[in-house]
């Protein structure tokens, strides 16, 4: 068994709602049927699915042992940007778990790519996220490159570590920030109260993101950002450590209750978080390769939105 503690900072509403929100990788049916039977806690006791929190509250989830995934090979729709004998950049929409997960055995971007590659399975056996180089959020859209062999993922890996590896963002955040650019370096660290939740810590691993601002709206910001380094949720954490969170954010929004309802406060689509550019060199070939996505529809509109009021 495993147990998850969580102490709430704020986030009020239904049991079951918030508790989705916190559970990365879970659906808001399997959070409710984990409160049927009995697995949930709030404040040592069980609770309905309809329970308000009044965002004070300290949560206990326990999680039964589950069987060895296995990834199923499923035909999903999916974004090819790029593909060669070595790898393939993927442009993943909003909404989409990377991998396999205890919450979502199925359903991801990795079941997709095992139909569309029969070989990958076999190739990184054992493996639940067979060519993943590196992830992004479920609720991020974006690139991302998906190795097809040990080899070329090794060599990505390494060169990612060895900063190498560029990754540009589009986000659009809450506020105007004080500066066109600057550089935010704050160590992330594993939250204390919340195993799935990251935030700044001086304790933590080191952490870097640039950033310079693109556009700026009455009660918003359309910022590029770059990743010097790749930590968990680092983008995320870091905008909302200097006061600007990341609209339709979930987890980090520390802040946000403070604004007057619009419609930025009212959306339901997921965060406006866009991996758009990704540039490496190419393991076999030592080619420089750059590319690109557009925003995703639902960001695009956000912003002409933003642009005619």
């Amino acid at each position: 068994m495993e147990r998850i503690d969580y102490q709430l900072d704020g986030q009020k509403g239904r049991l079951d709602k918030v508790l989705t929100d916190l559970m990365a990788g879970y659906s808001r049916s399997q959070v409710q049927e984990l409160i049927k039977e009995g697995l949930v806690l709030v404040d040592q006791a069980s609770q309905k699915a309809n329970y308000k929190l009044t965002g004070q509250e300290a949560i206990q989830v326990t999680l039964l042992p589950e069987q060895e995934l296995e990834i199923e090979a499923q035909a999903m729709p999916l974004d090819i940007v790029y593909e060669d004998a070595d790898l393939l950049v993927v442009n993943k929409p909003a909404g989409l778990v990377v991998h396999p997960s205890k919450g979502h055995p199925a359903g991801t971007l990795v079941n997709s790519l095992v139909h569309h590659l029969e070989s990958l399975k076999g190739e990184f056996e054992g493996s639940i996220r067979p060519g993943i180089v590196h992830r992004i959020d479920k609720d991020t859209s974006g690139l991302l490159v998906v190795a097809k062999n040990r080899q070329i993922h090794q060599a990505l890996a390494e060169a990612i570590s060895r900063h190498e590896v560029k990754r540009h963002y589009f986000a659009l955040v809450y506020g105007s920030l004080a500066n066109q650019s600057g550089v935010i370096e704050v160590p992330i660290g594993r939250n204390k109260h919340n195993r799935l939740k990251f935030g700044a810590d001086p304790e933590g691993k080191y952490a870097k993101t640039c950033f310079e601002v693109l556009e700026t709206f009455p009660q918003a910001s359309l910022l590029e950002l770059e990743l010097a380094t790749g930590r968990t949720h680092q983008i995320r954490v870091h905008m909302e450590y200097i006061g600007h969170p990341i609209v339709g954010d979930p987890v980090y929004r520390e802040g946000i209750h403070q604004m007057k309802s619009t419609p930025l406060t009212r959306l339901h689509e997921g965060q406006y978080l866009h991996a758009k550019t990704l540039s490496f060199t190419h393991p076999r070939t030592g080619e420089a390769m750059t590319f690109t996505s557009d925003l995703p529809p639902a960001f695009q509109a956000l912003l002409e939105q933003l642009r005619s009021r």
